[in-house]
């Protein structure tokens, strides 16, 4: 048996950042041999740092084989922070309930499988729940308060954007409503805002306003410490806000965002997913309509760019120039919504999203932590 290590690492505990998709290794075991934990076959130390994460990250999981008597689970604890997937099918009475039980949701398969496989995604989603956990028992916060910023030239779409913010989790939202070309009076408009129990900013924009303009005079009237950008047809999941504050907590991040993966192909009834663009990395781009950064940092870099279109783009590439650090996370909680190119800022073709398809999949089917099934 390896010599067990007990020395306290003084690195800062591991994190999310550098989790991968797919697995390039079998499952292997965590187990306790009466002085500590065994990783893999090497010792671990009771507050795992990146080092040590890092070389279990292309393992499909890790088979926690618990002692009866209750030990030191701080280790345990770590991984689950760092998003490392953990399994274990009963765990003894002395073990957090809430770990317990996200350790026997999920059981580690092979393989990555096809274009419609959901093997790699269902082992993402259970490493996403354990990060929450494990973070969250690491590092208690206070509720934050978050201003969100929506543009909308589309009434019809209110009551179900407005009802995803109101559904958010471990997070104080106000709403900043820019209706660009829309009067406030429009029955839709005044319906989604008085039924979504939270405090809505109306604010009117005519339609030849620049967008970025538009997003910038909703912005002016932010009171949370953050302002979160929000989009008007795509869906987001109910800790979506909650997860973009964790990582910018843990990553130490100026803005931070998630990738761009889910689409739903309106005129085809399809998903896809795109790998492509990774997460849990530092990049100079993130998706536009999930873009949060603390409301002080929001000004000093001067809000939006007062442009038609290509706003996120360019007001992500003038941050990016200025210094700020950009942190994209995972995207399993967001979903674009993409009809025909002429209704959307940026303009790509469906056929694009095909060919950078690595899933499809017929139907509307966002990952599970959308929790929208």
């Amino acid at each position: 048996m390896p010599a067990q290590s007990t020395s306290p690492s003084t690195a800062p505990p591991a994190t999310p950042a550098g989790f991968l998709r797919s697995a390039a290794e079998a499952a292997a075991e965590l187990s306790w041999t009466g002085q500590g934990w065994l990783a893999a076959g090497e010792p671990l130390g009771d507050r795992p740092d990146a080092t040590e994460v890092t070389r279990l990250r292309e393992l499909r999981a890790l088979t926690v084989r618990w002692p009866s008597a209750e030990v030191p689970a701080g280790a345990i604890t770590g991984l689950a922070a760092a998003g490392v997937p953990l399994h274990a099918a009963a765990s003894p009475a002395w073990v957090e309930p809430g770990l317990a039980r996200l350790l026997a949701a999920w059981t580690p398969e092979e393989g990555g499988g096809g274009p419609r496989s959901v093997t790699d995604l269902r082992r993402e989603e259970h490493s996403v729940r354990l990060r929450r956990h494990g973070l969250r028992s690491r590092d208690a916060a206070a509720t934050p308060a978050v201003s969100v910023v929506m543009s909308s030239m589309r009434p019809h779409l209110l009551g179900s954007a407005l009802a995803q913010i109101a559904r958010q989790r471990r997070v104080e939202t106000e709403v900043l409503l820019a209706l660009h070309g829309v009067p406030a009076g429009h029955e839709a408009v005044r319906r989604a805002v008085r039924d979504c129990g939270l405090p809505v900013t109306v604010i009117e924009a005519d339609a030849e306003t620049p967008f970025g303009e538009v997003l910038n005079l909703a912005a002016s009237r932010a009171g949370g410490e953050y302002v979160a950008k929000w989009d008007d047809d795509d869906w987001y999941g109910p800790e979506h806000l909650a997860d973009l504050l964790l990582a910018r907590s843990y990553a130490g991040a100026d803005i931070v965002g998630t990738a761009a993966e889910f689409f739903y192909l309106e005129p085809l009834n399809a998903t896809i997913r795109r790998t492509d663009y990774t997460s849990e990395v530092w990049s100079d781009h993130v998706a536009g309509g999930t873009i949060l950064l603390d409301r002080a940092r929001y000004a000093e870099l001067g809000g939006f760019p007062a442009l038609p279109r290509g706003v996120d783009a360019g007001f992500l590439k003038a941050a990016h120039a200025a210094g700020a650090r950009i942190y994209r996370t995972h995207g399993l909680g967001y979903v674009l919504r993409r009809s025909v190119s002429a209704e959307h800022t940026w303009r790509l073709s469906l056929a694009h999203f095909l060919r950078v398809a690595t899933n499809q999949w017929r139907g509307f089917r966002p990952s599970l932590i959308l929790e929208e099934r």
